[in-house]
């Protein structure tokens, strides 16, 4: 009886999940019927379902006989693991600068400033960064200007551009990430500080063995979880900032597959290319659980 109130009772919750259920099916579980263009000679006018001709493995020969395939991978590996390295470290040092800090007013302020950007879409944030990193008027070439450095070309040389997209990747979402790290700062359990400090521990001590040991837990959920999107290295920002002149840096497999299924019709070839990099992320979120469950005693499920 109280298992039949109990169910009845959880009922609206149940039905809550209803519309996002709903959404993820169309979205992200009927698309995957798709992925058998990626083993078809496709042919858009017969159909998804029509009478195509299947080709087996040719399409992914043909991927990795491409002669920048592996420039690409390159560029999107290196951009990835950085923006998810930086991503960690930044946010992970930001929150426990500003935990010490006793101000409220200050610290509430702050935390508006550098959550702001968060919620900017990249359509908006390129046109502001092809603003300020212009290499004429641009803001950050004038303050170089101002130290005797000559312009620098952030968008338009291949020595530059991996390494600005990292930069204001985690300039835009590193204020996110802090927030999630200072909530967990705050549910440490504070008579750990106060034991640390009986026994004669500083700052640094305490932040070194309460803090960071506190912070273990989400630290290991958020690394787990950024390893999956290790061949994510962000097609909107990219998309809207690169050019033609930083290919050989900048194009990451998100690009290629745009250019290769929308601009060039290959749609065989695409979706291999997208097929191969769900099930590379695929490969690495499982090693990632299993990592994390092995080293750290820690289960998602």
């Amino acid at each position: 009886m109280f298992k039949r109130y109990g169910n009845r009772r959880e009922l609206p919750l149940h039905l809550m999940l209803v519309p996002g259920l709903v959404m993820l099916l169309i979205f992200a579980y009927v698309p995957m019927m798709g992925i058998i263009i990626a083993f078809q000679q496709f042919n858009p006018v017969k159909g998804l379902f029509g009478d195509q001709n299947w080709v087996g493995l040719a399409n992914f020969k043909t991927i990795f006989a491409m002669p920048n395939i592996w420039q690409v991978i390159g560029n999107t590996v290196f951009i990835a693991v950085m923006k998810i390295i930086l991503g960690m470290i930044v946010p992970i040092v930001f929150a426990l600068l500003l935990n010490e800090v006793k101000q409220v007013l200050f610290k509430r302020v702050t935390q508006t400033i550098i959550y702001f950007p968060y919620f900017l879409s990249w359509i908006i944030l390129s046109g502001i960064m092809i603003d300020i990193l212009s290499p004429s008027t641009g803001l950050a070439n004038v303050i170089l200007s101002w130290f005797g450095l000559g312009p620098v070309y952030f968008l338009g040389e291949n020595s530059w551009f991996p390494y600005t997209m990292v930069a204001s990747d985690v300039w835009k979402n590193f204020g996110f990430n802090s927030v999630i790290y200072l909530a967990t700062i705050t549910s440490i359990d504070t008579t750990l500080y106060e034991a640390s400090a009986v026994d004669g521990a500083g700052r640094w001590r305490q932040t070194w063995h309460v803090t960071l040991p506190g912070m273990r837990m989400i630290i290991v959920l958020l690394m787990v979880l950024s390893l999956g999107s290790i061949f994510d290295a962000g097609f909107d920002q990219i998309f809207n900032l690169y050019s033609p002149q930083v290919f050989a840096s900048g194009d990451i497999i998100d690009t290629m597959i745009y250019r290769l299924g929308l601009q060039q019709s290959q749609y065989s070839i695409s979706a291999g290319v997208g097929l191969m990099k769900s099930g590379v992320s695929f490969v690495l979120i499982t090693v990632s659980y299993y990592m994390a469950y092995r080293l750290f005693k820690y289960r998602f499920f």
